[in-house]
């Protein structure tokens, strides 16, 4: 395999995931506090729709992300508000979640654009275009820097830029930062936290409103970055693989960025190469495809007993009298 085969193959699994790491640091936040979210997949379909639809209609990039993360935090307030105030099931919560974002997207979708369930194809200010960085046209005959710069490094669409400086912010927030400490401390001992007079509310909530941001910009991403407009359930379980990277990760930042780029490598090989040849014998297409599922059950599997999650989470708090 050419080095340039190399580079391009590396640049489609950063662009592929993307919309994974972010859904994984929403999860991050929910699950730390307590609250455990399988309605990422809702959020991010419900996001991808809206912020197509919205880029679309006005012509703005920008003002369909704010669309579609209202759209997330509207469903992420939605499920705060089934499992925190109420004390419902979170996880027949998030399965509620992603029905109704199943159904209504297509839904809404065929009623204002009548294009079978899907948007219009964007174009210009209405999605997001490729940044290029400074000398990356440049140096791009540079042996080895200059591909890696020009190609891997530069190129990409802002929020591609804004997800991997979520990494060190998400860590910093959770681990430096007092509201962190609290937060962390809530999916541990919620008890403990009313105790000392912090409102275990408030902090779930803040946790569920981040969540929603973060799988707000994951969907924006999907349908004005990585494509062009909304389809049918254009999200692909993402949602699902980015809770299975979080498992992975064992709901710390930093392995959450290594699990997600795993993961965004089989897509990328999915994109890139259809047919594999291994050992003289050629893999078919559909094991190929299935190769980021089959990754997803396999962790699922193993590693779900071995990863500890926050002692609180999936319990809602009842305040002693």
């Amino acid at each position: 395999m050419e080095f340039l085969t190399i580079v391009q193959l590396l640049d489609s699994t950063l662009r592929s995931a993307t919309p994974l790491l972010l859904a994984c640091l929403a999860g991050l936040f929910s699950e730390r506090a307590g609250i455990f979210d399988i309605g990422l997949e809702g959020k991010m379909l419900a996001a991808a729709f809206l912020s197509a639809a919205v880029a679309f209609a006005t012509g703005s990039v920008w003002i369909g992300l704010l669309a579609g993360i209202g759209a997330s935090v509207a469903l992420s307030l939605l499920h705060g508000l089934a499992s925190i105030n109420f004390r419902g099931n979170q996880l027949i919560s998030g399965v509620a979640i992603n029905f109704l974002a199943a159904g209504a997207t297509v839904l809404f979708a065929q009623n204002w654009f009548r294009q079978g369930g899907r948007t219009p194809q964007l174009s210009g200010d209405a999605r997001f275009d490729p940044i290029s960085l400074p000398f990356a046209e440049t140096l791009q005959d540079v042996p080895i820097f200059g591909p890696i710069y020009h190609e891997l490094i530069s190129g990409h669409a802002i929020l591609v830029y804004v997800a991997l400086f979520m990494v060190p912010l998400t860590w910093w927030v959770l681990f430096r930062t007092r509201f962190g400490l609290r937060l962390r401390a809530v999916g541990e001992a919620p008890e403990a936290v009313d105790t000392a007079g912090i409102s275990v509310v408030h902090l779930r909530y803040a946790a569920v409103i981040i969540c929603g941001i973060l799988c707000g910009i994951a969907g924006a991403y999907l349908s004005t970055g990585l494509q062009a407009n909304f389809t049918k359930d254009m999200t692909a379980n993402r949602g699902f693989i980015a809770l299975a990277a979080l498992i992975f990760a064992k709901w710390r930042p930093w392995y959450a960025l290594g699990a997600c780029l795993l993961f965004g490598f089989l897509f990328a090989i999915e994109t890139r190469f259809q047919n594999i040849d291994l050992l003289g014998f050629t893999l078919p297409v559909q094991f190929v495809q299935a190769l980021p599922y089959i990754l997803t059950v396999v962790i699922l599997a193993g590693f779900v007993g071995r990863a500890i999650p926050p002692r609180a989470g999936g319990a809602p708090y009842i305040k002693e009298r």
